[in-house]
């Protein structure tokens, strides 16, 4: 890999670094343009780029061992605008440079991204749920609270069944106080496991060349089109249940950013995975580990991620 690559790489990455720490200070409710908050920002800035790192260098290992071409991960930075909801990424990719030639080297490939971040994932809520702050610290940001609830900017976050299991079954010893999900932003290791859940399900769709459609196609062949055209109909109709609120009709399901979602999957992801050349069948400990890695989906997908 020449000089001029790894610097792209690099700076890709100490730039979505930067804007990943400005979003940290901004979601404590702090001046993300003033640079004495910057350290602020650092635990979820470390906490999100730990669970991207780790899902895209599943990827990229499990490409080399293979023998196939991949590039280093390209981090995307997105900057913090006032009024804008926003991460601080949009993600990291890494792109193959030589064919795949197999389901079999698919399949691995696609299912160990979301595999490594899902642990990642899963130990950063861990850590969250475990070391939640005495209350004065939603005080802080909220002084009046805990007298008018719900203070916040009218934002909260959706609900995944392992977000919400995590938050019931787990205990911890600094608080009684769990952050509702108009709140739970403001905690940063919440905010980026949280995040990490979402991006997960969305990658694990199984529509066309996302990670769930690598898995699909290697699983099911020919039929991962009825799968993909399954899987686009439910979004794409969640989608649609987001616009109800405009015209009166009230509704907890649906957030209408699903249908620009089905926009991309439908003109650049496309639906339909291309063919390998091998098509050879997968053997039953890959299917068994395919079935598992749907069920992280189901887990982790969150209807109504937003709402306001």
């Amino acid at each position: 890999m020449t000089f001029r690559k790894i610097f792209l790489h690099l700076s890709l990455f100490i730039a979505t670094f930067f804007t990943t720490t400005v979003a940290g200070v901004a979601w404590l409710n702090l001046d993300p343009f003033d640079l004495y908050n910057f350290t602020s920002g650092l635990p979820y800035s470390f906490a999100i780029l730990f669970i991207l790192t780790c899902h895209e260098f599943g990827h990229y290992f499990a490409a080399k061992y293979h023998g196939v071409d991949a590039t280093l991960p390209f981090f995307i930075p997105t900057p913090s605008l006032p009024g804008f909801l926003n991460f601080g990424t949009f993600g990291a990719v890494i792109k193959t440079r030589s064919a795949v030639p197999s389901k079999k080297i698919m399949f691995d490939i696609g299912v160990a991204g979301p595999i490594a971040g899902f642990i990642a994932t899963l130990g950063i809520l861990l850590y969250g749920f475990t070391h939640l702050p005495e209350k004065e610290f939603i005080v802080r940001i909220h002084p009046d609270y805990f007298k008018i609830p719900d203070q916040g900017i009218g934002l909260a976050f959706g609900h995944s069944l392992l977000y919400d299991f995590f938050s019931i079954i787990i205990p911890n010893g600094a608080t009684d106080f769990i952050p509702p999900m108009s709140e739970m932003y403001h905690y940063p290791f919440l905010c980026t496991g949280w995040f990490g859940l979402f991006v997960t399900a969305m990658n694990l769709i199984p529509v066309g060349q996302l990670d769930g459609g690598h898995l699909s196609y290697a699983m099911f062949g020919s039929r991962h089109k009825l799968v993909s055209n399954v899987a686009f109909g439910i979004i794409f109709l969640i989608g649609t249940a987001g616009f109800l609120p405009f015209i009166g009709i009230q509704s907890s399901i649906g957030w209408s950013g699903w249908i620009f979602w089905t926009l991309i999957l439908f003109f650049i992801v496309k639906l339909y995975h291309p063919p390998v050349e091998d098509e050879t069948e997968l053997d039953p400990k890959r299917k068994f580990v395919g079935w598992l890695t749907l069920g992280i989906l189901v887990v982790c997908f969150t209807p109504s991620p937003f709402s306001m």
